[in-house]
């Protein structure tokens, strides 16, 4: 590689790249790459650089401040026999000056947002440049391409899509007015004859009338829904009705066999109170009647 291409910037390098293809829609197709394309490279490429002056200067003199300014006041724990005169006076004019040149430093950077518009136009330039030469070597989205010439409105859109991603992103949104948009369809049909915009009232009533039967055919639907969750609603009841009279049945039967069961139990305890009297009046187990006929014997 000589010394030569080294030294030579990107824009005599793509130039003659651009020069040399060879666009059949339109002989101006060469210069509007030159104008749009490798302008805006140029320009993002300026105003990166001019950034990156300022941005990695005001880094360095606060990260040199943030260094000097604890060991300045560290100095100031010494013996003061040991210290110079008027050593208290200078640490505390140099480490006033320092906390205020770092703060500033700090504002500034904040205040242009230098931080963020050096990665922003980073990221723009380096986006551009890999467009272009996925296009020039017809590579990555272009492969399909047969020639330059054919891929040229694609590139001209990917161009024009990564300028207004950077715009956006610069400038937040607030260029953009959302309350007042230019509606195209609206102004082409003022100006046309009645018998074109009658066509137009026509289509819009006939799409009127189709999200209207959409629109009843979705609340039959619904309708129909409604009363399928009635009908649930009415089965559900029946069968908790069922359930709470079978219950019920189940409790007087339980009552019914309960109480029989407790009428047993007392009946058989009387008659087994009953029987143990008898047997306490006659503990011989004789028959009285018996033992008279015995003795009248």
């Amino acid at each position: 590689m000589s010394i030569e291409f080294q030294r030579s910037s990107y824009y005599d390098r793509v130039n003659k790249i651009i020069d040399g293809l060879v666009l059949k829609n339109s002989p101006s197709d060469n210069e509007i790459i030159k104008n749009r394309f490798l302008y805006e490279v140029m320009h993002y490429e300026y105003k990166r650089d001019s950034i990156n002056k300022y941005y990695n200067g005001l880094r360095f003199v606060m990260t040199i401040g943030s260094i000097l300014l604890p060991a300045i006041l560290s100095i100031g724990q010494m013996d003061p026999t040991k210290l110079p005169r008027n050593f208290e006076a200078i640490t505390y004019w140099t480490s006033w000056s320092l906390s205020l040149t770092i703060t500033a430093c700090n504002g500034f950077l904040q205040l242009f947002s230098l931080d963020k518009n050096y990665i922003a136009y980073s990221l723009v330039v380096e986006q551009l440049k890999t467009e272009g030469w996925q296009y020039f070597q017809l590579s990555g989205k272009y492969e399909n391409a047969q020639s330059h010439g054919q891929a040229f409105k694609q590139f001209c859109k990917s161009v024009e899509g990564v300028k207004r991603k950077q715009i956006e992103q610069e400038y937040n949104g607030k260029g953009e007015d959302k309350k007042n948009k230019f509606n195209f369809s609206e102004e082409l049909n003022s100006t046309l004859p009645k018998q074109y915009q009658t066509k137009k009232i026509e289509s819009s009533s006939t799409s009127v009338s189709q999200s209207a039967l959409g629109t009843l055919g979705t609340l039959g639907t619904a309708f129909e829904v409604g009363d399928a969750v009635s009908d649930l609603k009415k089965t559900l009841q029946s069968a908790n009705d069922r359930v709470e009279g079978n219950l019920q049945s189940g409790k007087q039967i339980a009552k019914g066999l309960t109480t029989e069961i407790i009428d047993r139990s007392i009946d058989r305890s009387i008659d087994s109170m009953e029987e143990g009297k008898s047997d306490g009046n006659n503990p011989s187990g004789n028959n009285p009647s018996g033992n008279k006929s015995g003795g009248s014997e």
